[in-house]
């Protein structure tokens, strides 16, 4: 899915954010006239700009433009866009999606083997959250959800707790999940400003990968970072923060996985939910695939070992990013059609599969990295191991 595109900028000097139109008559003063075709006249209503396929526009003098874009098809009427002074176009949030994610810098104080998304050192703080507060009030107020993600958002300091007052004054009805390695609340200052944010709505997801310091220190390659996660953990859970836990599933978090369940009963029996997520094909991964890659298929024992203990123990758990024909189907009341939409894509033996509506589906990149064990349910196999006749 195109979240990005780029024209020839005209009269744009720093970075817009604004929602797209195609309708005239819809502009504001914080709207983008979309234009697919000619354009006779410039708009006399108040407006930030106007996007446009076109060569060439009607009296280019009178404001901010981008011509030249390969495309507008993308847009929805009421999506979200920054426009920068090089003609970059970003998607920042969309109308018709659940899957809208604020992204908070690529800074990141951990550098996991298996990162979909590699940090950069980069000062990026202050102008990604200019474009946020920009963004946020332009919301829709009956956004469902809002992610925050990174890199590590804590990193923002200060600009992070501002960001989520914002959301909470902007979007009070929005469930907020923000994905934090949750080192930086090792600090209790920092797990107690979150909690004067009052926001119930609210879930940090937090990764632990092994039950034994050195394996997780070793799968984030951080010194330490295990410890500062777990203190990180308890601080929050001191001040009634809601908690996920996020387990994804490779070749070195595999072996002590049912290990790691009964710790995260024993020791962190506050979180809310815990998720074991399949691996993304993606980022880091590729580089490191012969340290992380075991096929799903090879590890439904451990799997179904650790879910059902958390389950039995009265946790709620959910498997992310898995097929339903890689599972066995004791364990499909857990899997979750968890992929973000513009990230979501099936094989082609896919479409004749019979649970299609139901399964989660692959990221776009595993298509090149998947289990050996994909193949379409019909009905007739599903009826037998039903017992139907």
């Amino acid at each position: 899915m195109l979240l990005k595109t780029k024209g020839v900028s005209i009269n744009i000097e720093e970075t817009l954010v604004g929602k797209v139109t195609r309708l005239p008559e819809n502009l504001t003063s914080d709207s983008f006239l979309l234009v697919d075709d000619e354009i006779q006249a410039y708009p006399d209503k108040a407006h930030l700009g106007i996007l446009s396929k076109q060569n060439d526009i009607y009296d280019l003098d009178n404001g901010s433009v981008v011509l030249k874009i390969p495309t507008l098809e993308h847009l929805t009427e009421g999506d979200i866009v920054s426009v920068g002074a090089d003609g970059n176009i970003h998607t920042l949030y969309r109308v018709d999606s659940y899957h809208n994610t604020l992204l908070a810098t690529e800074r990141c104080n951990s550098n996991c083997l298996m990162c979909s998304q590699p940090p950069r050192d980069k000062n990026d703080v202050s102008f990604l959250y200019g474009i946020h507060k920009k963004l946020i009030p332009l919301i829709p107020k009956d956004c469902v959800e809002l992610g925050i993600s990174g890199g590590e958002p804590t990193l923002m300091g200060e600009l992070f707790f501002d960001m989520l007052e914002k959301i909470k004054h902007e979007l009070p009805d929005t469930e907020i999940h923000v994905l934090t390695n949750g080192r930086s609340f090792a600090w209790d200052h920092m797990a107690y400003r979150l909690s004067q944010v009052d926001n119930n709505r609210l879930m940090l997801g937090i990764p632990v990968y092994s039950d034994y310091y050195q394996v997780h220190d070793y799968i984030v390659q951080a010194k330490d970072a295990f410890y500062q996660t777990i203190a990180g953990l308890h601080n929050l859970a001191r001040y009634n923060q809601r908690i996920e836990i996020r387990v994804v599933l490779h070749k070195l978090s595999i072996p002590r996985l049912v290990k790691l369940a009964k710790y995260i009963y024993k020791n962190l029996p506050f979180v809310e939910h815990v998720a074991f997520m399949g691996l993304e094909y993606v980022g880091y991964t590729p580089h490191n695939i012969d340290k992380l890659w075991i096929d799903p298929m090879d590890y439904n024992k451990e799997l179904g070992e650790a879910v059902e203990f958390l389950a039995n123990k009265g946790l709620h758990v959910s498997i992310y990013n898995s097929q339903l024909c890689v599972l066995p189907e004791n364990l499909w009341q857990y899997a979750r059609k968890s992929i973000s939409d513009w990230k979501n894509s099936y094989m082609p033996e896919c479409q004749s599969c019979s649970k299609l509506e139901d399964c989660g589906g692959l990221f776009t990149w595993n298509l090149k990295k998947h289990s050996e064990h994909i193949k379409p349910f019909t009905t007739n196999v599903l009826e037998l191991s039903s017992g139907i006749e």
